[in-house]
Order: structure tokens, then C-alpha cells, then sequence
């Protein structure tokens, strides 16, 4: 399945191809140093060099986005990119030419910024290659299909494993909202194109729980998350999720047929067999699942070492996603290329920006024939 994000030219980590030239360029110089900022194959991007740059590079990906990111030649970095360039690390990052679940776009463009950044800037001593949430999943894929370029990679809170799996079971859990609120939320297939996930929708979800304690709670137990108010947040999201899927795919590639609700309630079973029997199945078109199992199904082999960094509990992605590819990584065999660190803290990439500074001083030096970092949860 790594085939299918590979940009033209690209196999094994050798380009062929020419290196685009970018449009729309913008310079800027600063005392703490350079930033460039234009357009390179339809995607915005983002180039910041310190004053006194180490000649390293960290290639960065960011994450989920509902709207186009947008770069600013005047702005400061800031956020999950600070810590590498206040490490004398040059960072580069594009915006993707669409928003949303971006992997078959995000990889390639990333992949032609980096190549243009060799060309303009030199070649690097050393590359890593980070990114949060979405964008440690595309962490993950670069050290996967593209390890040759990059000593090792870090993935902030990252949905990382099968999309299909992990986007299925989100599907499910919306359907299932469906049976304990109906009419609450738009359909789920086709979710309309319309769904923007608003603060209005998330309150009105919201306000649905509330209004059914009970209902809400056999949810929450479900889906495990702890508020009423994650949940609200998550139902919205979803929904606009399975929409942004549904249309890139070019129909429904989720299917909830053979999924066995359980764990409604943690007495009685009997709540778990009413949802069985009422809630809606849906089937999912072919052609549409295999472009999410192809949008991205990891193989596991980690060809770089990767640092994996996530909070203990994580509403939006949830820990066990981690874990799912922790079982990839190791039936193949690369189970020494990754480590996974827990910070004792909720909220999704909910990290100091010293605990991603850490993190990466673990991994450089790792890949510099250092220790491998210790795994588990981080004793603050």
C-alpha cells in the first residue's frame, strides 16, 4: 500500500525528477534569521533558517486541518516547530494543496519542499522529520516508504495506524449516537457537504447529552471518553471527518456491519444488545474503502528510529491508537526503530514546549548511537 504515496519519481528514496521552482516567493531576513515563504506545486510553504543554524534540517508535517493553513512572512514559528529551531534547526513545512485527511497530498509535497530545500540551501548533516497529530501519522508513512534522507522522526500525538480502522471505528460510534439521539446531527451517509463542525453544532450535541444522562453516559463508557463535553466535541468532529472522507473517496468507505457494540454499560449487558438490534448498519462502497485502506495502511517497517510522544488520555486521538501500531512495528520486526514516551496529562498534544524539546534531545542522540530513550509514562 506505500506505492500509492509515492510522488512521481520517487522509489525507494531516489528522485528523479527535476526540482520544481517555486512562485510567489517572499524573503525575509531578522535577526533571528531567514524565512521564506511562496507556492511550490500548488502548496503554500514555509522555510525558516536561524542566524546561527547548525546545518541540520527538521522536515516538518502539521496536523487535521478544517481550513487551509496559511503562512505569514512576518510571523514568528511558533507551537510544536519551536523547540527544533531554538535547537539551531532549520524548519521547513508545507500547507498542503487540501485541507483535511491530506495524507495523498501531504507526503509528496512535503517530500518536493524537502528536495527544493537541498537544492536552494545545501545538503543537510543530518534530517528529521516530525509532525502532530495527522502529522505524526505522516511521520510514521515518511519513515516507512522514505527513511533513506532522515535519521529518525518524531511523532507528537499522532493518529498513527491503519486510517481505515481507526476512522471505522469513529464512524460506528457516530452511528450509534444516532440510535440514543436521532435527528440530532446530519445523516451519516452521505454526511452533506455542507457539515462545517461548528461551535453551534457542538453545542447542540452537547445540549442533547444533557438532556438524557442516562443516554449519555452509556456513550461515554463506549467511545471512553470522560465528558459529556468531549464527546460533544467528538460527535461534531467525526461527523465532519467521515464527510471529508466520503467525498475524497468518492462515496462511503465505512461499514459497520460486522461491528459488535459492547461495553454500554459496565453492569448489565443488556444495554449492549438493544444497541446491536437498533442501530443502523451501513455497508461501505468498494472502490471508496480502498482508497482509505491506500490512504494509509502502514507496513511497520520503520526504516529510521522514532519517537513516539503522547498524553495518557487524548480525546480526539485516542491512545490506543498507538498501540495498534506498536503491534505493526513489531510482527515486523522493527520493533527496535520505536519507542513510545507518555506524558501524565490530558488533552490532545497537550505538551510543554520543553516536553517536546526533551523528546527531541532524546531522539538526536539516540541516532547518535546514544541510549535509547526509556519508554512509558514520563514522571514529571
Amino acid at each position: 500500500m506505500a506505492a500509492a504515496l509515492l510522488p512521481c519519481g520517487l522509489a525507494g528514496g531516489a528522485a528523479t525528477t527535476a526540482v520544481q521552482k517555486p512562485v510567489d516567493t517572499q524573503v525575509l531576513q531578522s535577526p533571528d534569521g531567514l524565512t521564506e515563504i511562496g507556492l511550490l506545486d500548488g502548496a503554500a510553504y514555509r522555510i525558516d533558517v536561524p542566524t546561527n543554524w547548525n546545518h541540520s534540517l527538521v522536515v516538518f508535517y502539521h496536523g487535521y486541518a478544517l481550513r487551509p493553513a496559511t503562512f505569514h512572512i512576518a510571523e514568528h514559528l511558533s507551537g510544536q516547530q519551536l523547540p527544533f529551531f531554538e535547537r539551531r534547526y532549520a524548519v521547513i513545512q508545507s500547507a498542503y494543496s487540501k485541507t483535511g485527511w491530506a495524507l495523498k497530498e501531504a507526503y509528496p509535497e512535503t517530500e518536493e519542499l524537502r528536495r527544493y530545500f537541498v537544492k536552494k540551501y545545501g545538503q543537510p548533516t543530518d534530517t528529521y522529520v516530525a509532525g502532530g497529530s495527522m502529522g505524526g501519522q505522516l511521520v510514521a508513512v515518511t519513515l516507512e516508504i522514505n527513511p533513506r534522507p532522515y535519521a529518525g522522526g518524531l511523532d507528537l500525538c499522532g493518529s498513527v495506524g491503519p486510517t481505515y480502522e481507526n476512522f471505522n471505528r469513529r464512524f460506528a460510534m457516530r452511528a450509534a449516537f444516532d440510535v440514543y439521539f436521532p435527528d440530532v446531527m446530519p445523516p451519516l451517509v452521505p454526511v452533506p457537504v455542507d457539515f462545517e463542525d461548528t461551535l453551534a453544532d457542538r453545542d447542540k450535541v452537547l445540549a442533547a447529552l444533557r438532556s438524557n444522562s442516562a443516554a449519555a453516559s452509556e456513550l461515554r463508557n463506549l467511545t471512553g471518553l470522560r465528558t459529556d463535553a468531549d464527546l460533544a466535541h467528538d460527535i461534531a468532529y467525526w461527523t465532519f471527518i467521515v464527510g471529508d472522507i466520503q467525498q475524497r473517496a468518492g462515496g462511503n468507505p465505512f461499514d459497520n456491519r460486522n461491528t459488535i457494540y459492547a461495553g454500554a454499560s459496565p453492569t448489565s449487558s443488556a444495554p449492549d444488545f438493544e444497541l446491536n438490534a437498533k442501530v443502523k448498519r451501513y455497508a461501505a462502497d468498494p472502490q471508496a474503502e480502498a482508497y482509505l485502506v491506500r490512504h494509509y495502511s502502514p507496513n511497520g517497517h520503520l526504516g529510521r528510529p522514532m519517537l513516539a510522544l503522547h498524553t495518557i488520555y487524548d480525546p480526539i486521538v485516542q491512545i490506543s491508537q498507538l498501540a495498534l501500531y506498536d503491534h505493526e512495528v513489531q510482527a515486523a520486526g522493527a520493533e527496535q526503530n520505536m519507542v513510545q514516551q507518555i506524558v501524565d496529562r490530558e488533552g490532545h498534544c497537550n505538551f510543554t514546549q520543553e516536553e517536546m524539546g526533551n523528546a527531541f534531545d532524546e531522539l538526536v542522540r539516540w541516532t547518535h548511537g546514544g541510549p535509547r530513550p526509556t519508554p512509558g509514562v514520563l514522571r514529571q
